[in-house]
């Protein structure tokens, strides 16, 4: 049961920094939901159908869910605001009714005889995002993800390709879903297209909210506080989803920056003496 709790803690991490990375470019994408489920069915098809090991099929489906998403992010991240939050909550619904349609992975009636994955892949997939986030947040590519978050424009002045930079994080947010939907769909065994829907790719945007959306540190934690702390709801029977949902409308309005809200990196400008 702990293992349990421990791996999807491990699976939610992921989710949310796969948010995380597409907001550092200063875009945001709920279809996170979408990527997650085409990484855990392509895996699942390379898998089951052609008889890959899992590794191998995690990450060519983290490559093939990543160039999709450039395909559909090249004129999606074009929009700003409220039209690109509606534009990738289309993406997540279109791929669950396309799923649904195609019977090679069992439609409606849900795709199984996945297996292998386990706490240990999870935990080895953690690790290695969060060195490179770690790694990213200390290169210049920080500063270049800055410049095109907080001021587009100017840094389109500076020479900077703004879309192609935006065009990168999302991407990298999509192969990183695709890795998390790829362990669970292997975990769990078999999966159905309702698992994917909208109301995931919104849970995944509020770990990220929760947690702070400022350093990597953030996501981790409301991803870990969301997926364990309604386990100590459970004594509560029918109320616990009523109860839950409060303490986290408390928690956004009593602290709305997030649980952790410092910069990973900070890095200070210091004036030169004259002459």
């Amino acid at each position: 049961m702990i293992a349990d709790h421990l791996f999807f803690a491990g699976v939610n991490v992921l989710l949310a920094w796969s948010v995380y990375v597409v907001l550092l470019t200063g875009s945001l994408s709920f279809a996170q939901g979408a990527f997650m489920a085409l990484g855990c069915y392509a895996s699942g098809v390379l898998t089951v159908k052609f008889g890959w090991p899992l590794v191998p099929a995690c990450l060519a489906s983290a490559c093939g869910v990543a160039l999709a998403a450039a395909l559909v992010g090249y004129p999606a991240l074009r929009l700003r605001g409220i039209y690109l939050i509606l534009v990738t909550l289309g993406i997540t619904f279109c791929v669950r009714v396309l799923i649904e349609n195609v019977k090679y992975v069992g439609g409606v009636g849900g795709f199984g005889g996945m297996a292998g994955s386990s706490l240990m892949h999870v935990g080895v997939a953690v690790a290695v995002v969060c060195a490179l986030l770690l790694w990213l947040a200390r290169s210049p590519l920080q500063r270049i993800c800055d410049a095109v978050r907080e001021d587009d424009r100017v840094a389109a002045s500076l020479g900077i390709p703004v879309t192609t930079v935006r065009l990168i994080g999302f991407a990298a947010g999509a192969a990183i879903a695709a890795v998390a939907g790829a362990l669970y769909g292997h975990y769990m065994n078999f999966v159905r297209p309702e698992t994917f829907d909208v109301v995931l790719s919104i849970y995944v945007v509020l770990y990220v909210v929760l947690g702070g959306v400022n350093n990597l540190w953030g996501p981790l934690l409301g991803a870990a506080v969301m997926t364990l702390l309604p386990e100590y709801f459970r004594v509560l029977a029918d109320w616990r989803p009523s109860v839950f949902g409060a303490a986290i409308l408390v928690m956004l309005l009593v602290r709305p920056q997030g649980l952790l809200a410092f910069r990973t990196i900070t890095v200070r400008a210091r004036a030169r003496p004259a002459g």
